[in-house]
């Protein structure tokens, strides 16, 4: 086909949000500048995308000259003719484009009865003249008489987004390049080559990922603060919980790292991980800090108490830590269709648990001892400041 453009795309991640895969935004004609600009912006805007290595099969259905065939109807003959123009509009619907009149069964089958005018009859734009519509008066008028037709150019659908007129933009990542990229890729062509008056809006799925990727900055901040708030709840103090939750960042910076490392982006699936993270590092260091907490109830010093639940929760933790991270060592290896998503949540799950399983066992202690020495140290101070009496030089509170 001559000028003719093929196209393939992916379908939709999620079925209902969006008609194709990849990103999609739309130019819009803030300005009113109209079509033939519109069109020139969206060309410009297609070239320049598809010359960046990082996308590709970017493309645009607007068009603001494609052929048409337009009719001209004179109002005042019309007028005159006593042909009311909805007679004019019901006749090139009947005679065009059909009308569906009733059903009938024969040989136990039903057929539809749709008037409409013969192919022959309606093969050319000329042919329209030679139609006829009802008066007023009940004459038969030709439409010949009253309309003129006219070959014309010009957008065969002018879309509107948010009420501006707009043309879309579609278009697919290269492998490795992250949706999110691809946005800030096309927001900075957009700034540097769209006119005055002129701008850009994002739509279905790659709408739906800035929405929720504004919410994803206090997705992880929510979850440590739950987190410190159940502990706080259960050891009914403010500094124990912080003994468990300064081990999260370890967890979360091998996680990002490893994703860094295997050229990954940090998707929703990824975050899934990290999130989980939070609980599994949170897990492992309870091991340690409760148990120092029981034995230091019992006696021993803070340093003495780390030491030993140390020793003595070292096999739990790295029976349940390895138990974990050999599970989703399939994950994070995986192949076959939808392996990218298994990959995403394995590679953030399984060197994050590592990184805390041999940081964790070696920080919780050192959390553990300062920070009951910080507060051991404000509550004795705080008791001998009450009955007036102060610290003994070299006095070590308990």
């Amino acid at each position: 086909v001559t000028e003719g453009v093929v196209a393939a795309f992916d379908l939709p991640p999620v079925d209902g949000l969006g008609s194709i895969g990849g990103f999609k935004l739309q130019i819009q004609d803030r300005a009113n500048l109209g079509p033939q600009a519109l069109q020139a912006a969206a060309f410009q805007m297609m070239a320049a995308a598809n010359q960046d290595p990082r996308l590709f099969n970017v493309i645009t259905t607007f068009r603001a000259n494609v052929p048409q065939v337009f009719l001209d109807v004179d109002r005042d003959k019309a007028k005159a003719m006593q042909v009311p123009l909805s007679g004019i509009w019901e006749t090139l619907g009947v005679y065009l484009g059909g009308l569906y009149v009733n059903d009938f069964n024969v040989f136990g089958r039903p057929f539809q009865v749709v008037a409409q005018a013969d192919a022959p009859f309606r093969a050319k734009p000329t042919d329209v003249l030679n139609l006829k519509t009802r008066n007023l008066a009940g004459e038969m008028v030709p439409l010949g008489s009253v309309v003129t037709v006219r070959d014309t150019a010009g957008p065969t659908t002018v879309y509107h987004y948010n009420l501006y007129p707009s043309a879309d933009l579609s278009g697919a990542t290269a492998p490795g390049v992250s949706s999110g990229d691809a946005i800030r890729i096309l927001e900075g062509l957009a700034a540097r080559l769209l006119p005055p008056g002129m701008a850009i809006e994002w739509s279905e799925l790659s709408l739906l990922e800035i929405l929720a990727g504004r919410t994803g900055l206090l997705i992880f901040p929510l979850c440590v603060l739950m987190v410190f708030l159940v502990l706080a709840a259960q050891y009914e103090s403010w500094t124990l919980p912080l003994a468990i939750i300064l081990i999260t960042p370890m967890s979360l910076l091998f996680a990002i790292l490893a994703v860094w490392a295997r050229g990954m982006d940090n998707n929703l699936f990824t975050q899934i991980g990290l999130v989980v993270l939070i609980g599994l590092a949170c897990k492992n260091a309870v091991l340690i800090v409760e148990f120092a907490r029981q034995l230091q109830a019992k006696g021993l010093t803070r340093f003495e108490a780390a030491l030993e639940a140390s020793r003595l929760r070292l096999r739990p933790i790295l029976m349940t830590s390895f138990a974990f991270t050999l599970g989703v060592l399939p994950l994070m290896v995986a192949a076959g269709a939808g392996s990218e998503l298994r990959r995403a949540i394995g590679t953030a799950t399984f060197w994050g648990m590592l990184g805390v399983t041999l940081f964790g066992i070696f920080l919780t202690p050192v959390f553990y001892v300062v920070l009951r020495r910080m507060v051991g140290e404000k509550t004795r101070a705080d008791n001998h400041s009450a009955a007036g009496q102060p610290l003994a030089t070299g006095q070590q509170p308990a």
